[in-house]
């Protein structure tokens, strides 16, 4: 508890944690010793305090150990080394045509190794690697990925055959939602909904301040969920699906087969030129205020279906939607969306940007080492300080 308290919602005093904790002072006092004795916490500054002396802050140390998160995209895959305090050292995208499951964990392994090398960081500094996959997760990191055609692919063993680096898998719609729930724009909600908008559609629920993953840990398929009756061939094989409208792979095709043309070939880029292309094309236009309307559609069955405090936008695409179309977009889901519960939601953009899913899967070693209370039981102290 006390060093969750103090990762999350630091810096913070020891009388602070007392009282967050519950905790004696005298406990929180020894506890938080060992911890600085371990290098797991470090002291941050101190802060005036109303008639006594200045109350000195806790921080967890970023040097103490290093995560490495990364995101296995449609059209790419990157890979981030970061300190504990999330700040980034080292990047590497490769991209990606076709992703079959030994390219992608080829390119995880590859971009692993070049973080490591050109951070400085020695790979027994790690505590893990984290890695965003579309799909379901099952347990032992085995992943469905109905739009990709992979079929109970154990990709937690495939990497684990290339690495001596502990390795977590789980789905890219809940690692948005995680980082954004920790640093971004969740922080402080209790129900929320974490939307991500990219070549495909999905979503993390956030239900009393924790996840929900249902029985097998595929709720938050909302891409899927059907919005027309009869309507598009989604990419999942089922028609109708959300996604098969406001998925950015989805909403390229509808405008040129509504005739448009497009001189991009890479899918960010064709987007971009659409939304631009908006300002002046009639056809342009159309497609994308039709796109803000199924958006905005699948945003009021959020608001009456889970009730939500606040609903974020995040994804590459609906980031680009979000920063020019919100104020449409949030009066679009009022005029589907049950009057009440629609004035108890506030729709917001994600704030950790376009990377943020890589950022959400290094959270998943530093879950496990909060879990573990700073143990280190799998792993051996850093045999140099890296630079």
């Amino acid at each position: 508890m006390i060093l969750s308290g103090i990762y999350r919602d630091g810096p913070l005093s020891r009388q602070e944690l007392s009282v967050r904790t519950s905790l004696s002072a005298a406990s929180v006092s020894n506890l938080v010793g060992e911890l600085i004795a371990e290098g797991v916490v470090e002291e941050a500054g101190s802060v005036e305090s109303e008639g006594g002396r200045p109350r000195v802050l806790l921080r967890v140390a970023p040097t103490f150990r290093y995560v490495v998160g990364a995101e296995v995209g449609e059209t790419r895959v990157r890979v981030e080394l970061f300190d504990l305090a999330m700040n980034v050292l080292a990047t590497v995208d490769h991209p990606v045509v076709e992703p079959q499951p030994s390219v992608v964990v080829k390119h995880v392994l590859e971009g692993l190794a070049t973080v490591v090398a050109s951070s400085g960081v020695q790979s027994d500094a790690i505590l893990g690697l984290g890695v965003a996959v579309s799909g379901v997760v099952e347990g032992n990191a085995v992943v469905d990925a109905q739009t990709l055609g992979w079929d109970a692919v154990p990709l937690g063993q495939m990497l684990a055959e290339g690495t001596d680096i502990p390795i977590h898998v789980d789905n890219g719609a809940n690692m948005l939602g995680q980082a954004e729930m920790w640093f971004g724009a969740g922080r402080g909600a209790t129900d929320a909904v974490i939307a991500l908008v990219g070549s495909g559609v999905g979503s993390a629920l956030i239900a009393g301040g924790s996840g929900y993953r249902g029985t097998r840990s595929s709720a938050g398929e909302w891409g899927h969920m059907t919005i027309a009756y009869g309507g598009r061939r989604c990419r999942c094989g089922a028609d109708g699906c959300l996604e098969a409208y406001v998925g950015a792979e989805a909403v390229l095709d509808r405008y040129r087969e509504a005739g448009g043309s497009l001189a991009a070939v890479d899918e960010e880029a064709a987007f971009v030129e659409l939304l631009e292309a908006a300002r002046t094309s009639e056809l342009a236009a159309t497609i994308v205020d039709e796109t803000i309307g199924y958006l905005a559609a699948g945003f009021a069955n959020l608001v009456n279906l889970v009730n939500p405090e606040r609903i974020v936008l995040g994804g590459w695409a609906g980031l680009m939607l979000g920063e020019r179309y919100l104020p449409e977009l949030r009066e679009a889901v009022g005029t589907h969306a049950l009057r009440l519960p629609y004035s108890q939601v506030s729709i917001e953009l994600c704030e950790l940007g376009r990377d943020a899913v890589a950022l959400g899967a290094a959270t998943l070693p530093v879950l496990r080492l909060l879990r573990d209370g700073g143990a280190l039981p799998l792993l051996s102290p850093p045999s140099r300080s890296p630079r």
